[in-house]
């Protein structure tokens, strides 16, 4: 039998709010970049195509599960800006500290929630 060291794996790690984060990251940019860019290159098509094309996008657009793609995208952007901000401030060598790291990593989490509930307050009541 072999005795080196096994390689930690995430049954053995503590998980906590800094690993979230990452993980919402890399989920926040792949939906942008896969569905985002879906929705970018449709709503450019429907410009293209004329007054019926583009009715047929804001039909959709504004349904039901339209909206919740428009606000999962919008909640996307927010989460993956504000995780951004934060890897910012660990590339200048600050927020290392265990109860930095874990205060602005709830930060993030939160700002991304909050950003989103005013924006679409702002775009639905203004």
């Amino acid at each position: 039998m072999d005795n080196r060291p096994l390689s930690p794996h995430l049954q053995i790690w503590k998980w906590g709010p800094h690993m979230t984060v990452s993980i919402l990251h890399r989920i926040s940019g792949d939906g942008m970049a896969i569905v985002g860019l879906g929705v970018l290159l449709w709503w450019l098509g429907a410009l293209a195509g004329g007054p019926d094309a583009y009715e047929t996008f804001h039909t959709h657009a504004s349904s039901w599960y339209g909206m919740v793609v428009l606000v999962g995208l919008t909640w996307a952007c927010f989460t993956h800006m504000s995780s951004g901000l934060r890897h910012f401030v660990l590339d200048i060598g600050a927020g290392y500290e265990l109860n930095t790291n874990r205060t602005f990593s709830v930060i993030s989490m939160v700002a991304g929630i909050v950003l989103t509930v005013a924006f679409w307050a702002f775009i639905l009541l203004a």
